[in-house]
């Protein structure tokens, strides 16, 4: 990191060009000096990206003056998240796509532990981050996968209803108005849906079981026109390989004609667990899926076409024939994971495997979001503050995916060539590791 004034390099070149497109996004000349600043100070290197100790990177003679502009732009300013996300994915997807396809739509939601009760969305749920219910605020997001990277395209809240029916936080925290309570699925249906309207590169939608084992997300997927693999669970009800519900009942003389499907007590649906534990040895198949740090991650899969039959009986058709794909790690006491999938009933067992498993790879995105971008360090309570600061934290990510796809794998937040002054002598900023003592 260099002090000295110079001209501006060609990653420089392209990091202003990113950011005017950004400003656009924006709405409004004003905002694009804070937002370059914004993101500039996510990409700085700091221990903490929350505003204060970002002022100070940025501006450490003026850390006031700094301070309000960032806290404006971020806690205040109207500009919409949904258009800067857009412009973020309108740059960086072609890099993406020039070193591999769209594979897949990602949607998984993580957790932000958090103290206290008044900042918006704040509830005690489970946290993924923590691996345990506890007080932090979830949110949903969705993102478009290549084999090789990926990124966050849409990012919300999830409000749990205690919040949606109390005025007064709600008011607190400047949740708009037409903001109702609406499950995880729901979210992600709606963002899914946004996505096939703006006409964005489809890939086969994946997610885990806490969005699979919902029906009404998987028909809402194939009403899209979109093919799924998604996680669901060992209890999950299904008709076995060449079995399906019974016609409905022949006519009677008189009174509508029966319309239902039946199920009898030698002829029903069985658990996904049931139906993995009952196939002979042959059944199972070691697959390789991709590269891991140390050797390919491998494990044993069956793949059986199966019809869900979750209320069936309400029914006049069968539900589709789908994918059950199992895997049974060897040396376990039973299978460990479930997902339905509308792939192709021709795709291959090892490209049905790699496109589940794919989910795995926004668990880097949300590690560095995290860790280096600094998604959960914002401090204000509001709602539109936690998702501006969450859309210039994916906004500063995308910068990043598109420099690694274009010209350096290597790049990194804090190892980019953005220049900022030094730090005040014995700067200290709140939530830091060892705050200095109060003056």
């Amino acid at each position: 990191m260099g002090t000295k004034a110079s001209a501006p390099g060609p990653q420089q070149k392209r990091f202003a060009a990113y950011m005017d497109g950004l400003a656009k996004a924006a709405g409004h000349a004003d905002r694009e000096i804070p937002l370059r600043n914004y993101c500039t100070g996510l990409l700085l290197p700091g221990e903490r990206k929350s505003v204060e100790p970002m002022a100070a990177r940025l501006a450490p003679d003026n850390v006031r003056r700094m301070h309000q502009s960032l806290h404006h732009v971020v806690a205040d300013a109207p500009w919409s998240d949904e258009e800067v996300l857009r412009q973020v994915r309108n740059w960086v997807l072609p890099a993406m796509r020039k070193q591999s396809p769209v594979v897949c739509w990602i949607v998984d939601d993580t957790g932000f532990p958090k103290k206290g009760t008044h900042s918006v969305g704040v509830a005690r749920q489970y946290c993924g981050q923590l691996g345990k219910q506890d007080n932090c605020r979830v949110a949903v997001s969705l993102s478009i996968a290549t084999w090789s990277g990926s990124l966050p395209i849409a990012f919300r809240l999830y409000l749990p209803e205690t919040w949606t029916q109390d005025t007064e936080r709600r008011q607190k925290a400047g949740i708009p108005e037409e903001v109702e309570f609406q499950t995880k699925p729901r979210i992600a249906l709606e963002q899914i849906r946004r996505a096939v309207e703006e006409e964005v590169t489809r890939g086969v939608v994946v997610a885990d079981a806490g969005y699979g084992v919902d029906g009404r997300f998987r028909a809402g997927l194939t009403e899209l026109g979109l093919e799924y693999a998604v996680g669901v669970q060992s209890s999950l009800s299904v008709w076995a390989p060449g079995t399906e519900p019974l016609p409905p009942l022949p006519r009677k003389q008189t009174g509508r004609p029966p319309r239902r499907l039946r199920r009898e007590k030698e002829h029903r649906p069985v658990s996904a667990k049931a139906l993995a534990l009952g196939l002979p040895p042959e059944a199972w198949k070691t697959v390789n899926w991709r590269e891991g740090t140390r050797h390919k991650l491998r494990s044993r899969f069956a793949a059986l076409r199966v019809r869900p039959a979750h209320r069936d009986y309400w029914q006049a058709e069968p539900h589709a024939e789908e994918w059950l794909l199992i895997e049974w790690p060897k040396g376990e006491a039973e299978p460990a994971k479930y997902w339905l999938s509308t792939l192709s009933a021709k795709v291959k067992v090892k490209d049905l495997v790699a496109v589940a498993k794919q989910r795995w790879i926004i668990e880097r995105d949300y590690e560095e979001l995290k860790q280096e971008l600094g998604l959960g360090h914002y401090e204000g309570r509001g709602w539109r503050g936690f998702h501006h600061h969450a859309t210039l934290c994916i906004a500063a990510y995308g910068f990043l995916v598109a420099e690694r796809s274009r010209f350096s794998p290597s790049a990194q937040a804090g190892k980019l060539d953005l220049c900022a002054p030094p730090l005040p002598a014995g700067f200290q900023p709140r939530g830091a590791a060892h705050p200095g003592r109060a003056a």
